[in-house]
């Protein structure tokens, strides 16, 4: 090969090298991009769409003016598990949960781990739908047994729910009405328990949940 051939050979070799240094750089930095944006909006021990994602998705599905409905829930006695059995007892039961939830099938929109022992679904439809819903979130959670590390859990949880009907209602709204929904159902024992009618527009107190 004639010197010159041999420059032009390095040169060029030489750049497609420092090319695929470049494309490996980017490709790790995506990478972590996207795996720091996944991180920002799903829990860790569940792996559901967090706080954040969830009202997020709820900001997104109220401004489309579409009915929607929200269920909450917590696990009764979740803290004794947590006591007697240790962490990772408690940590496999929300992991176990969290997969009965994703589940569920449509209209049920989204399962999330909002924090502690309480999750979320958002539903897009009718009332109907959504006093379906929680009914099947009781189901999944409260009809079967959990097997964690330690053994099988009998689980029973408290479900609330409100629907927007087709009057625009805000976020802090929906939120306050299926709290104390879910308050209702833990303090009367009935499992689920409804908002009464549909949610009204306009301010109300603020929610613990509306941030």
């Amino acid at each position: 090969m004639s010197p010159i051939l041999h420059v032009i050979a390095s040169n060029v070799g030489g750049i497609l090298a420092g090319l695929a240094l470049a494309g490996a750089v980017l490709w790790r930095q995506q990478r972590a991009l996207k795996e720091a944006r996944y991180q920002a909006n799903h829990d860790e021990v569940t792996g559901l769409p967090n706080r954040r994602r969830f009202l997020t998705c709820l900001h997104e599905t109220l401004a489309a003016d579409a009915p929607v409905g929200v269920v909450l829930l917590d696990l009764d006695r979740f803290k004794a598990v947590n006591d007697t059995l240790g962490h990772e007892a408690g940590n496999d039961l929300l992991h176990q949960i969290g997969r009965r939830l994703a589940s569920l099938p449509k209209p049920v929109k989204i399962a999330a781990r909002l924090s502690g022992d309480e999750f979320a679904l958002l539903v897009r439809g009718g009332r109907e739908d959504t006093d379906a819903a929680a009914h099947a979130a009781w189901q999944v959670i409260s009809s079967h047994t959990i097997q964690v590390t330690n053994g099988d859990l009998r689980v029973v949880a408290s479900v609330g729910y409100a629907h927007t009907g087709r009057r625009h209602a805000s976020v802090r709204d929906l939120l306050t009405e299926a709290d104390q929904a879910m308050y209702r159902a833990k303090k009367s024992g009935t499992g689920v328990h409804g908002s009464h009618g549909m949610v009204p527009a306009g301010p109300r107190s603020r929610s613990r949940h509306d941030h």
